[in-house]
């Protein structure tokens, strides 16, 4: 079978590998039909993650359709078109036992720490895959995965109807994040610096865009929450948002943090206690594919945040030239044959 290999900093090589085998009677083969193209993908591809060793197959935002089962499996049945939450944890310690696998101390994402699904077949556990109506093109299906990280932040934050929300950010986290707030009737505002982003923000609902490169987040911001916003997420993942957001917040706001920044904060703890600010992390997701399921299957995932479409054997093409566009593309999607 082809993949796409990472074989060093900014080269993906088509080679010819082994058809993986179902060693484990829970096991599923898929055939991959659309994979996505992640910001964690990116940062591979350029070389700048340290716990990503070459050869290395990439790709966690995955479609596919059933093509064999382990004498065992029931969840899903030959020909069930699929998504494939890639979140891999032991399964056996405190914190995967009370339901958090996402961050157990040895959880492991497909296509980062293992091969993911840049190749056309692929063999994981069942508990992974999810099954979603047929009708459904694959290349959408591959979205589901920014939208289980979307559906996992709101559980974080515990939006509500009529809560206002500020999402600082555009990007495919920031839109998921904006659809599936809207679905539950949050009133959102959401920031860039891509006006093309921010139409498409517009296109999905938002009841404020701002560009902060010509305008001033505070002051729009006061307009939209006066008394500040009830929920706030930097979508963007730095240290300087997150300052920012505890500024923006209304008294008992939550925010939420996403991102992997390493830099220190600078926070004052009297900006959080006269508020009553609650600050939660949001890694991944935790077992929210039943709602990406769905969700697809009520037409509130659409392609409409699909940029491009490249085919594997272009899958180099597509990685390069999706990094020369990041200001303007949302999404690109690798389609098989």
């Amino acid at each position: 079978m082809k993949a796409g290999v990472l074989t060093a900093a900014n080269k993906i090589e088509i080679l010819e590998k082994e058809m993986p085998r179902i060693m484990k009677p829970s096991e599923v083969m898929i055939r991959v039909k659309a994979v996505g193209i992640c910001g964690t993908d990116l940062h591979i591809f350029k070389g700048t993650r340290t716990d990503v060793q070459f050869p290395r197959v990439m790709g966690h935002e995955l479609a596919g359709e059933v093509v064999e089962l382990g004498a065992n499996v029931k969840k899903v049945a030959l020909n069930d078109h699929v998504v494939f939450d890639p979140v891999i944890a032991c399964n056996t310690c405190k914190i995967c036992l009370k339901g958090h696998k996402n961050v157990c101390s040895s959880v492991k994402c497909f296509g980062v720490q293992m091969d993911g699904g840049f190749q056309e077949y692929i063999v994981v556990e069942e508990e992974n895959v999810y099954a979603y109506d047929k009708l459904v093109d694959f290349s959408v299906a591959a979205l589901g995965e920014p939208f289980s990280i979307a559906a996992n932040i709101l559980e974080r934050a515990g939006a509500k109807a009529g809560e206002n929300m500020v999402i600082i950010g555009a990007g495919t986290i920031g839109l998921a994040i904006l659809q599936a707030a809207k679905g539950i009737g949050v009133k959102v505002l959401i920031s860039d610096i891509s006006e093309t982003k921010l139409q498409y923000a517009r296109e999905f609902g938002a009841d404020m865009a701002i560009n902060t490169g010509i305008d001033n987040l505070e002051a729009a911001v006061e307009r939209f929450s006066p008394e500040g916003a009830d929920v706030l997420v930097d979508a963007v993942g730095s240290a300087q948002l997150f300052e920012k957001t505890l500024e923006l917040a209304a008294p008992t706001a939550r925010v939420v943090v996403i991102g992997f920044d390493s830099n220190p904060a600078s926070i004052s703890p009297i900006a959080i206690t006269k508020k009553e600010l609650t600050i939660v992390g949001s890694r991944m997701n935790c077992r929210k594919f039943d709602k990406v399921a769905e969700w697809l299957n009520q037409g509130i995932i659409t392609d409409k945040m699909i940029s491009r479409k490249y085919r594997l054997e272009e899958i180099q093409k597509a990685f390069e030239e999706t990094l020369n566009n990041s200001g303007s593309w949302i999404k690109t999607i690798i389609v098989f044959d």
